[in-house]
């Protein structure tokens, strides 16, 4: 592991290391890259799911029927890993029920349902144009209130994320953004370069980093060229300019590219004292703090050959997919396939009513001819195609054996959490194996696995620490028994002691007269058994006169 100064030699020198593996997909980020972005008309509404992060959803604050402004919070954050959901745009309540959400499976989640009123009324902001004259923590706390996550992808919340206590010595600012297709943060460096150094500033402040690097792929011109004017001269932000390799905005592999260091097996970036946040992120935090605004909408990328008109849109959080297609020109085929993110690691939508959430960096309308649905599976010929390219240095080929074995043991052994799911396996492989697919599932397992694990060892805890209690609560008892016990028996002791004592104390001429009066009644009847002696004497001498 290089020190601190042989790292800033290394940054200061621009030298630039490789990370093992990667591919080369064709890139298709025109006409994306080239276009403004653009804004959309309101849709007819708006749904929101509670949680769209990392982490739980939060209390739901408003009511159907309830007029909300533009910005007003809809939730209240839990205290674990919450992020607050704000109205996107001032309207009414219309709905809180189950929705489908953007994920693969399609299963609904609480969802709060707005209609629009077109009317824009915004809420009360708080901004903090002069940020360096209040506390770090407050400024997380305002972050953390503006219900920003992570917009890289992950969706980690984002104070939490700054509010690590580990030391950090370098901040980096990721715009590589090396999937095919999408051009989102591509076109939000060119547009907004100077709100994205703004909100670099701000992190860099709150997280007290030596230095920042912000890494982009060297096919971005553009915003190679915007990024770098916006830098200006200053001296701890260093424009970083990255050859164009998938997956190489990837949070390890950019390290790795940038540094020569490797975040070892099971840890995280900032373990070694590195921190990295997304362009996007850069951007939104800027707009909270300096401008009070809560994230509300993000920059997406809407393409494929079946949309007349592709680019990127500004799209309000709880926007359906359905009205992006609409504004583009949608002509669907007759199987058509909506992709949200990209072809590596995106994934096909159950339908085209979800909405936009907080992650959604691409909508993918391709036609068959573009982008082939995949292929039958086909039986691995053990070509070692998937090792080759797998950035992570695993063997993607052993995983999957053991993930159809449900060996989970053996997968968490070969380091099954280190994948990070780029889809470079499976982009290579000759059988067609969807090799991501069964990584996500036997994590999934895995997890599910460690969830039951942990409940069954609370309440293996909670029984334990009842019995101890029950044997704690007898044990007591019985030695209240005892001392009761003792305490009768003292008690006992002392009462006959007393007794003894009162005996021992009667007086001597008490007991003479005991003993006169005794004598006494011995001698009086002597003296009536010997009148009826004299008596009956009488009467015989009497009877023998007669």
């Amino acid at each position: 592991m290089s020190d601190v100064k042989t790292l800033n030699r290394d940054f200061n020198t621009g030298i630039i290391g490789q990370f093992p593996g990667g591919v080369h997909p064709p890139e298709r980020k025109q006409p994306a890259t080239s276009t403004p972005i653009r804004r959309l008309a309101l849709p007819q509404e708006l749904i929101l799911p509670v949680r769209q992060h990392i982490g739980p959803s939060g209390k739901v604050l408003v009511k159907v029927g309830e007029r909300v402004d533009k910005g007003q919070r809809l939730t209240e954050a839990g205290l674990s890993q919450g992020l607050p959901l704000h109205a996107p745009t001032s309207g009414v309540i219309a709905a809180i029920e189950e929705r489908p959400t953007a994920h693969a499976s399609g299963l609904p989640e609480q969802a709060i349902v707005i209609h629009p009123d077109g009317e824009e009324r915004w809420g009360t902001r708080h901004a903090l144009p002069d940020y360096r004259d209040v506390e770090v923590a407050r400024l997380l706390e305002l972050i953390q209130q503006a219900g920003i996550a992570g917009l890289g992808g992950a969706g980690f919340p984002t104070a939490q994320k700054l509010a690590q206590q580990k030391p950090l010595k370098h901040l980096i600012i990721n715009g590589v953004e090396c999937e095919p297709y999408i051009a989102a943060d591509d076109r939000l460096m060119q547009e907004y370069a100077n709100d994205i150094i703004a909100g670099t500033r701000i992190l860099q402040y709150m997280t007290h980093c030596e230095s920042v690097l912000l890494a982009i792929e060297d096919n971005k011109p553009e915003a190679i060229k915007a990024i770098a004017e916006a830098i200006d001269d200053d001296p701890q932000i260093e424009l970083k300019v990255v050859p164009t390799k998938y997956p190489s905005g990837g949070e390890k592999q950019l390290i790795e590219l940038l540094t020569g260091q490797q975040v070892p097996a099971g840890k995280l970036p900032m373990d070694i004292g590195f921190l990295m946040q997304n362009v996007g992120t850069a951007y939104a935090v800027k707009r909270a703090i300096i401008h009070g605004e809560p994230l509300l909408e993000r920059v997406v990328t809407v393409t494929g050959e079946s949309l007349k008109q592709r680019g990127n849109v500004w799209a309000l959080l709880g926007t359906p997919i359905q009205h992006l297609l609409n504004e583009s020109g949608f002509t669907p085929e007759k199987k058509q396939r909506i992709i949200m993110g990209g072809p590596m690691m995106g994934f096909t939508l159950p339908s085209s009513e979800v909405p936009v959430i907080k992650t959604t960096n691409c909508v993918l309308a391709p036609t068959e001819q573009e982008l082939p649905s995949p292929g039958a599976e086909l039986a691995c010929i053990r070509c070692g195609a998937c090792a080759d390219v797998c950035p992570a240095t695993l063997q993607p080929q052993q995983l999957q054996w053991l993930a159809k074995a449900k060996d989970y043991d053996e997968l968490e052994k070969h380091n099954l959490f280190d994948c990070i799911e780029c889809g470079a396996c499976a982009y290579v492989c000759p059988s067609e194996i969807p090799l991501v697919h069964y990584y996500r599932k036997a994590k999934a397992e895995v997890r599910n696995i460690a969830r039951e694990k942990a409940k069954a060892e609370q309440a293996r805890k909670r029984f334990e620490a009842r019995q101890e209690r029950l044997e704690r609560e007898k044990q007591e008892r019985l030695e209240r028994h005892r001392k009761a016990s003792e305490e009768r028996k003292r008690m006992q002791e002392q009462k006959a002691n007393k007794a003894d004592t009162k005996a021992g104390d009667k007086p001597a001429d008490a007991a003479s007269q005991n003993n006169d009066t005794s004598a006494g009644k011995s001698a009086a009847v002597a003296a009536a058994i010997a009148r009826a002696k004299a008596k009956k004497a009488a009467q015989a001498a009497k009877g023998n006169e007669s």
